[in-house]
């Protein structure tokens, strides 16, 4: 959910209900495409993203502990179609090495708006899924001026948001509960067990000093913003219609289904007819002129 340590440990509660995906065959599938990877340096920090596509740039923001194949692997070359796709991977995952500063959904987002300069590109889209939607929702904030649409999946702006088991679970987690997908992807790209350890280590005490945003800050978001939750997902349905009554010019979307079922996120089943209309209201809110 928001929390990208949804990612991390959600997931592992669901695991005995879903399927894994082939992490190799994702891989080589997005390798097929015409794309890019490279690394920016962005606020001191050694960033890597991949270019995907042409046309109107959109920003792919993945969850906790994940990396940009594990959250958008089976959606990226779908949104790649339309859209200059700009994926990322942030500090301390992925191809990203950890960098001795705090870790939070503030500078993910300042970090965003540094690579956006860096490609120089003055205006995006950006699409996060749990913590990559904290990100989404401090980048609206901290940088109006280069913010197209945002799309905020399986987020909540306050901790009430998640129901308790979560806070719950978030309370005593444990390395071995974090989904072995995560682990396997992490170490595929980066060998290191003490920086996989180092990462988790970080994601949880992020999400367990999760920072509340206002009513006002959310009622400050005047771009169109796209919200999407699973009706069976960390944040619950109504803190979903909460935030879409606070932000102005939003939609809502509540889809059937658990955290990240909606995009094939890794640790999901792959339901082909639900991601395909899911990328398809994504398109369309995309593709919808902004009225000033």
């Amino acid at each position: 959910m928001i929390i990208a340590l949804s990612a991390l440990l959600i997931a592992s509660c669901n695991n005995s209900e879903k399927k894994k995906m082939n992490t190799q065959s994702t891989s080589d599938s997005l390798t097929s495409q015409d794309s890019s990877g490279a690394y920016a340096s962005v606020n001191g920090l050694k960033m890597y993203f991949e270019i995907h596509g042409t046309g109107t740039p959109l920003v792919l923001i993945h969850g906790g502990g994940s990396t940009l194949q594990t959250t958008f692997g089976r959606v990226l070359s779908d949104f790649a179609k339309n859209h200059k796709v700009i994926a990322v991977e942030m500090q301390a995952h992925g191809h990203t090495e950890d960098i001795d500063r705090p870790l939070s959904f503030q500078q993910d987002a300042d970090d965003i708006a540094g690579l956006l300069e860096y490609l120089n590109i003055d205006k995006a889209d950006i699409f996060g899924f749990s913590n990559g939607a904290s990100t989404t929702l401090q980048f609206a904030l901290r940088h109006p001026e280069r913010t197209n649409k945002i799309i905020v999946a399986s987020t909540f702006y306050k901790k009430s948001g998640a129901p308790d088991w979560f806070w719950d679970m978030m309370s005593k987690p444990t390395f071995e509960a974090m989904p072995q997908a995560y682990k396997d992807a992490f170490l595929k790209i980066n060998p290191d067990t003490n920086a996989l350890h180092k990462m988790y280590e970080r994601d949880v005490a992020r999400m367990q000093s999760f920072p509340d945003l206002s009513e006002e800050q959310m009622k400050s978001i005047k771009v169109p913003a796209f919200i999407i939750c699973g009706d069976k997902d960390v944040v619950t349905p109504e803190h979903s219609v909460e935030m879409h009554r606070l932000i102005s010019n939003s939609r809502l979307a509540i889809i059937p289904g658990g955290h990240g079922d909606y995009i094939g996120e890794l640790t999901t089943p792959q339901n082909s007819s639900l991601i395909s209309a899911t990328v398809s209201m994504i398109n369309k809110f995309l593709n919808e002129p902004i009225i000033k």
